[in-house]
């Protein structure tokens, strides 16, 4: 019984809240203006984001990191570890990992993106070229990524503030 009631008072307050919405003058006195046609909520067109498809001359960093990085005598001295884009999302530097077996005691050198050379062996897979060896990669200073790795004389992180061990 409660709900018919309570359905009907909301169906009479909201016709008297509409009936009162079209039935107020204008305030200079003229007669009303035309209803204006609804239409879709849109963006300007400097608004819109541009939508861009996958080219075959296209790198794609998924597949970039990972990749073995060789130098003029055809030697593997390295993976590429990551990827570092400034501010304008250029590419900074490579991050080559050198060192280590299967990813474990890897150390990680940035390098300048001029230096590293990728190129295509197949239309499937990417080659990274170097001009160094990998004893040079080694003296090379290391990549510290920040927040992963506490200032030289600071206390450890707490265990619940470990940081991850590879990037």
């Amino acid at each position: 019984m409660r709900t018919p009631l309570l359905a009907s008072a909301l169906l009479l307050a909201g016709l008297a809240t509409a009936s009162a919405q079209t039935a107020s003058p204008n305030a200079g006195g003229a007669s009303p203006a035309a209803p204006v046609p609804g239409q879709p909520a849109t963006m300007a067109d400097n608004l819109r984001p541009t939508f861009v498809a996958q080219t075959p001359n296209d790198r794609v960093a998924s597949k970039l990191i990972g990749t073995s990085v060789v130098n003029g005598a055809n030697e593997t001295i390295g993976q590429i570890a990551d990827i570092v884009l400034d501010e304008n999302n250029a590419v900074k530097s490579w991050v080559i990992g050198v060192g280590g077996f299967l990813g474990l005691g890897s150390k990680y050198v940035a390098v300048d993106p001029s230096v590293l050379k990728i190129d295509r062996t197949d239309d499937k897979t990417l080659q990274a070229r170097i001009d160094t060896t990998k004893d040079q990669l080694r003296a090379a200073p290391e990549y510290i990524y920040l927040g992963k790795e506490p200032p030289k004389g600071a206390a450890p992180a707490s265990p619940a503030g470990d940081p991850a061990k590879k990037p």
